[in-house]
């Protein structure tokens, strides 16, 4: 064979090998990216759990912090029940006491009344008749039940608003009302101190006059008869009777000598004698 035959059949050789060397490295290079495309799903799938598990936390993290706001919000609510409670607990306090020293002082005075009546028969040497010596038992008071003081409570407080409003045609129909539907209330003496108030901010000095000295004689105990009586001096002051002001003045003094009601005539009296 002459060496130009033998390149030639080396060079057709040579051709026909290329194409499957080629192939061969065609069949490397598709596995070595689908086993890259695999590692990347794979990678994406971690990445993909990692986000669902922060999610999940995130959620019941939301879940958390919405339950703590609905805990602070029954606290707060709590809190302000307490509250509400503690102040009706106070005015049920306030009620009784009054209840408790309006019985007190209703006792006080049937034992005077029956030590008056027990000396008057003593003094005169006499015995006093079997009925008037035995008489009968003044009847149980019943106590008011716990409506019925609320509802004394907002009666009295319609009147006093309607006071400090200013509009005292309707205060004094106000406290008259809740002095005839509760005339044994320790409220009554107030409302009928109020009532000859109104009627002196209404320059209808006769009937301011008249209202204080009804609360003085029905009233002769409370605490606002000596204002009762200030009052009336203020009104004889006002009319220019300076003469009725003063001895009204002197009777405060002489008759509830440790009242406010007294220190304020002692000082009005002073101021009178200048």
């Amino acid at each position: 064979m002459s060496k130009a035959a033998f390149a030639a059949g080396a060079l057709v050789a040579l051709a026909a090998a290329l194409p499957a060397r080629a192939g061969l490295f065609d069949d490397d290079e598709a596995r070595r990216r689908i086993d890259n495309l695999r590692t990347e799903l794979a990678q994406q799938g971690k990445d993909n759990e990692v986000r669902i598990a922060r999610l999940e936390e995130l959620i019941r993290n939301i879940g958390v912090v919405e339950l703590v706001r609905q805990l602070e919000q029954m606290n707060a609510e709590i809190a302000s029940l307490r509250g509400q409670l503690e102040v009706l607990s106070n005015e049920n306090q306030q009620v009784q006491k009054r209840q408790r020293d309006f019985y007190l002082d209703l006792d006080s005075r049937l034992k005077r009344l029956e030590g008056g009546g027990a000396a008057a028969g003593t003094a005169t040497g006499t015995a006093p008749p079997a009925v008037a010596a035995a008489p009968e038992p003044p009847a149980p008071v019943k106590p008011p039940t716990r409506e019925e003081q609320a509802r004394e409570l907002k009666a009295y407080d319609a009147a006093s608003n309607l006071f400090r409003r200013n509009d005292f045609s309707s205060a004094i129909e106000a406290f008259r009302a809740f002095v005839k539907e509760y005339p044994q209330s320790q409220l009554a003496p107030n409302a009928g101190y109020w009532i000859g108030i109104s009627y002196a901010n209404l320059k209808d000095y006769p009937r301011a006059m008249q209202a204080q000295q009804e609360l003085i004689t029905r009233y002769p105990q409370s605490p606002k008869a000596p204002d009762a009586l200030l009052a009336i001096a203020s009104i004889q002051a006002e009319q220019g009777d300076a003469g009725s002001a003063r001895n009204t003045l002197e009777d405060i003094i002489a008759r509830y000598p440790g009242s406010d009601a007294a220190g304020k005539a002692r000082t009005r009296l002073a101021s009178l004698r200048r």
